[in-house]
C-alpha cells in the first residue's frame, strides 16, 4: 500500500464502518457476515492487497483451519457435522442434559458448564467448546436476558482458555511459531506458562459472572422461556455457511487493515498497546497477533499484547468465532451483545491493568 493520506484516511473509515455499522442498521445486522465480507473487499482494494494466494486462502480457511485434540479439521466441518448430530440425536441429547440438571443445581451447572469449557478450550478447541456451550444452553429453559448473558460469560472464558495451547485457536498456534526460536524457544506448554496464573483466574471469575447474571436475569418473569425446539435440517446448513463466509469475511478485512495496523500498532508501549487492541472485537485476533507479535519483544509485552486480544475478541459479536456460532444460534443482536460485552470486557481490561502494570511500575 502507498503510504499516502487518502488511502490511510480509507481504511480508517473502513475499521470504523466495520464497528458501527451493525448499530446503525438492522439490514446490517442481520447479515453482518456479508456487511464484513464487503467491508474486507473494499479494504483489499483501497490498500492493493487482493492476491490469488489470498482469496484460495480465505476460501480454504474454513474448512483447514483449526485442531482439534491434534487433528486438523475445517471449523465448517465441526459446525456442519455437530448441527446435523444435535438434529437427528436431538431428544437422547437434550435428555441427558435435562437428566442432568436434575440432579445438579443451575447455579452449578452455568458456573461448571462457563468454566469448564473455557478451561478444556485449549485442548477441544474454542469451535467445539463454544458449540458445546450453545447447545447446553439451548437445551435449558433460561430467560432471553440469562441465557444472552450466560453465553457472552462463556464466549469470554472461552476466549480466554482457548489461548493455552496452540490446540485452543489459530491465535496460539501463530503466538508459538512466531516465538518458536531464540529467546523463547516457545513449546506446546509455553503459553500455559505464561498465560495461565492470568488467565484461569479469568476463566473463573466469568464463570461467576454467569451465575450471578443468570439468577439477576431468571427474577424477570416478562421474558418468556427458551424452549429446545430442534433446529431445522435447512437451519443447520445455513448456520454452516453464515460461519464459512464469516470466516472469509475476517481474513479479507484483516489482510486488508494490515497496512493501516502495522503503521499505527507497531512500536507502541505495552500499556497504549493493550488498549489499542480493541479493534480485535471486529477483526480476526490471529491476524493481529502475527502484526503485533515478535520475539524482539519482552514476556511482559508480549503478555499485554495478548490480554488485549483476547478480552477485547469477546466484546463484540465478529472478535471471536466462538461468539458468531453462539449469536447465530441464539439470534443474539450486536447491541444486546454489546451491552453484556463492552462493559463487562472493559471492565475486565481496566482489572487486567492494575494486575499486569501497576507492579511493572510506570517505566512501561
Amino acid at each position: 500500500m502507498n503510504s499516502d493520506l487518502p488511502a490511510s484516511a480509507g481504511l480508517a473509515a473502513v475499521l470504523a464502518l466495520a464497528f458501527l455499522g451493525p448499530f446503525l442498521a438492522r439490514r446490517i445486522e442481520r447479515n453482518l457476515e456479508l456487511f464484513l465480507l464487503a467491508c474486507g473487499a473494499t479494504a483489499l482494494t483501497i490498500s492493493g492487497s487482493w492476491t490469488r494466494e489470498l482469496v484460495a486462502k480465505a476460501f480454504l480457511a474454513p474448512v483447514t483451519a483449526t485442531t482439534i485434540a491434534g487433528i486438523q479439521m475445517g471449523i465448517f466441518q465441526i459446525v456442519l457435522i455437530a448441527g446435523l448430530v444435535i438434529h437427528f440425536g436431538h431428544e437422547r441429547i437434550y435428555g441427558a442434559i435435562r437428566r442432568f440438571v436434575a440432579v445438579c443445581s443451575v447455579d452449578a451447572l452455568v458456573f461448571l458448564l462457563v468454566a469448564g469449557l473455557g478451561l478444556l478450550a485449549s485442548i477441544i478447541s474454542s469451535i467445539l467448546a463454544s458449540i458445546i456451550l450453545v447447545e447446553v444452553m439451548h437445551a435449558l429453559p433460561f430467560h432471553r436476558r440469562s441465557q444472552v448473558a450466560v453465553t457472552v460469560m462463556g464466549c469470554f472464558a472461552i476466549g480466554l482458555g482457548a489461548a493455552l495451547t496452540p490446540f485452543g485457536e489459530p491465535l496460539s498456534t501463530i503466538v508459538t511459531e512466531l516465538l518458536s526460536g531464540p529467546p523463547y524457544y516457545a513449546d506446546f506448554w509455553f503459553l500455559g506458562r505464561m498465560l495461565g496464573v492470568t488467565i484461569v483466574p479469568g476463566v473463573l471469575l466469568f464463570a461467576a459472572l454467569a451465575v450471578l447474571f443468570n439468577r439477576a436475569g431468571a427474577g424477570d418473569s416478562s421474558e418468556a422461556y427458551f424452549g429446545s425446539t430442534r433446529e431445522t435440517l435447512a437451519g443447520v446448513f445455513v448456520r454452516g455457511a453464515r460461519v464459512f463466509v464469516f470466516i472469509m469475511a475476517l481474513i479479507f478485512l484483516g489482510a486488508g487493515l494490515s497496512p493501516l495496523l502495522r503503521s499505527t500498532i507497531t512500536g507502541m508501549p505495552p500499556l497504549g498497546l493493550n488498549w489499542a487492541n480493541s479493534i480485535s472485537a471486529v477483526l480476526d485476533n490471529a491476524t493481529l497477533a502475527s502484526i503485533e507479535i515478535s520475539p524482539l519483544m519482552s514476556a511482559f509485552q508480549v503478555k499485554s499484547a495478548l490480554v488485549g486480544l483476547l478480552v477485547f475478541g469477546g466484546m463484540l459479536i465478529p472478535g471471536n468465532i466462538p461468539n458468531i456460532i453462539a449469536a447465530g444460534k441464539f439470534r443474539i443482536h450486536s447491541r444486546e451483545w454489546a451491552a453484556w460485552g463492552v462493559p463487562i470486557g472493559a471492565a475486565a481490561l481496566a482489572l487486567y491493568a492494575v494486575v499486569l502494570f501497576a507492579p511493572a511500575g510506570l517505566a512501561y
